[in-house]
């Protein structure tokens, strides 16, 4: 009887070893994430960007975008905005990185200057958007811990439901709650925390499609923001894939080199 008392008990004790914590299962969901959307190698695209504030009043503007995947590091990428006037030749280039802080800089056509965005005010928003500065970055999987919560259904897919916590002192975010499509990995939902850890902005991936029989992209973006009513639709279009680009196409001279 001991024999077999040991016997069950060395099982269970293996079994509570082999099982995942919530922060294990969190950050293995996160891994597969990126897992499934590594090696595109690079893209450009158009994007749109709608802004609504609280009265309903809307603007948009039109954007080029081009993104260099890195190995080993973060992804780079550049948004030059080619409409109104008032705003064209105005470009983000951004260097994202795994471990560190994100390196952006944004140009000025009227003033004809290069400005660097500090890593303090990353949490800042982006050209009058309720995207921030550190939104537009790639999301490595480094930059949060996690932590899963529950299976859910969002929209009739179930989904993962994880919270991730930034690293960097600079976020915006003291959380962000996202809900991930369990059959293709991909994110349907985030909601963003503020550093009162109140509800600031939902954003909602809408009309996804797959490029080159792996790649899942949305039509849509549509980001909300909780606390004042404003909100900004970005819709993308004629993606394209492997072009090409190369380091060089990245660089702070090439931002004043934007037409």
């Amino acid at each position: 009887m001991n024999k077999i008392v040991m016997i069950l008990l060395v099982a269970l004790t293996s079994c509570n070893a082999l099982a995942e914590t919530p922060e294990e299962k969190g950050l293995a969901i996160a891994q597969e994430v990126d897992r499934r959307d590594t090696g595109w190698n690079d893209f450009h695209a158009q994007m749109s960007m709608l802004l609504k504030n609280r009265h309903g009043e809307e603007s948009l503007r039109q954007m080029r975008v081009k993104s260099l995947e890195v190995q080993g590091d973060g992804d780079k990428s550049l948004i030059v905005f080619d409409e109104p006037r008032d705003v064209k030749g105005t470009a983000l280039l951004t260097f994202s990185h795994k471990v560190k802080d994100d390196d952006q800089w944004l140009y000025l056509p009227a003033l004809k200057r290069v400005k660097r965005i500090a890593s303090r005010n990353k949490s800042g928003p982006f050209m009058g958007s309720e995207f921030a500065f550190e939104d537009l970055a790639s999301q490595e999987v480094e930059k949060y811990t996690y932590k899963y919560i529950r299976d859910d259904v969002l929209d009739g897919k179930a989904v993962f439901v994880i919270e991730r916590y930034p690293v960097s002192k600079y976020s915006g975010y003291t959380r962000q709650v996202v809900q991930v499509d369990q059959a293709e990995y991909i994110p349907l939902k985030i909601e963003f925390y503020d550093r009162k850890n109140a509800l600031l902005k939902v954003l909602v991936f809408r009309g996804y499609k797959q490029y080159l029989d792996k790649y899942w992209r949305a039509d849509e973006m549509f980001m909300e923001n909780r606390q004042t009513g404003k909100s900004t639709l970005l819709t993308w279009k004629d993606y394209k894939f492997r072009t090409g680009l190369k380091d060089s196409d990245f660089t702070r001279n090439s931002l004043k080199r934007t037409r």
